[in-house]
């Protein structure tokens, strides 16, 4: 491990590390990593063009998707260049800059899922308790504010979190623990106190992705409860299939996420590949997994992805 001497933050090289233990495999481990990065990018991009170029396809619904996809495309952007450098390239080093960026723009995408996820809640919960005025709700206006406001929200929350990080001094050890700039990583190198860092990024987490997931839970107990007061059974298993793709994306999006939190507090006995297997999972099952859940449980998706397969034929 390698040691340094005590240097301001524009000067520091922080050096990211692939899989503990396993370095002599990285050729190897990159053959998965490549397939799912490339599963990820070419699906959620199927997605937007599909929603892009069908007309039938403009609904709020599928514009959320569409932000969804968005998302899941910028989070998996994020970390390739560093995490395929690795393991290719040996390439482990970065700027304290560069893992700046890095680290903010993996955070928004995050909090941006996590608000895209809330969105389609709304969305699902709107459709189905009143659906007669759920073109009025949902105008295209309403939606693009949507979108907006999760931009907006995920950049002020999170720009103070990052800003700190300049005020600390780094001068002890500069290996990170992860193939990409990881906040809480990236805090364990510091010798300055990080009781305001925690503080403020603690906070950050919590008013963005814990009170999305809060909400997201109580609107589907109000889905489940107007369902349960639909009288006919196959409209009651109508209105919940409506709901299954969410259900899946909201699952993948946070047992993961939990998963990590839960390691780096309570996992510390762990072998240091478990702590990077999950972290990686963390980042890459989502937008890996989204366009499969939509692609294989709704039919419009399926429908309007055939078709764009089939002009690129003609």
């Amino acid at each position: 491990m390698s040691t340094f001497q005590n240097t301001t933050t524009s000067s520091i090289i922080f050096l990211l590390t692939g899989v503990p233990g396993l370095e002599a495999f990285h050729a190897w481990i990159s053959i998965p990593f490549c397939f799912l990065y490339t599963t990820a990018l070419s699906g959620n991009s199927l997605i937007l063009l599909a929603i892009i170029t069908q007309p039938s396809l403009h609904e709020p619904m599928y514009y959320f998707l569409s932000m969804l996809s968005t998302t899941d495309l910028g989070l998996s952007i994020s970390t390739l260049a560093t995490m395929l450098g690795i393991f290719w390239f040996n390439a482990r080093e970065i700027s304290f800059k560069a893992c700046l960026s890095q680290m903010f723009f993996i955070k928004l995408f995050t909090v941006m899922e996590s608000s895209v996820l809330l969105a389609m809640a709304f969305d699902r919960y709107v459709a189905i308790s009143n659906p007669l005025r759920y073109a009025a709700i949902l105008t295209d206006s309403r939606i693009a504010q949507i979108g907006v406001a999760i931009v907006m929200r995920g950049t002020i929350t999170l720009t103070p979190m990052v800003a700190l990080l300049k005020r600390l001094t780094f001068c002890s050890s500069h290996v990170l623990h992860h193939s990409y700039c990881f906040h809480p990583d990236v805090m364990k190198l510091s010798c300055t106190d990080t009781r305001i860092n925690n503080a403020v990024g603690l906070t950050a987490m919590i008013s963005t992705v814990g009170v999305d997931s809060v909400i997201i839970l109580l609107s589907y107990v109000l889905i489940i409860r107007t369902v349960l007061s639909i009288a006919s059974p196959e409209e009651r298993k109508k209105a919940f299939s409506t709901c299954i793709s969410h259900i899946g994306a909201v699952a993948i999006f946070y047992i993961p996420l939990i998963s990590l939190s839960f390691v780096h507090r309570f996992g510390k006995r762990a072998p240091p590949y478990v702590h990077t297997m999950i972290a990686n999972t963390y980042l890459l099952i989502p937008p890996v997994m989204n366009p499969i859940i939509y692609s294989v449980k709704t039919k419009q998706i399926r429908k309007a992805m055939i078709k764009v397969f089939r002009s690129k034929e003609i």
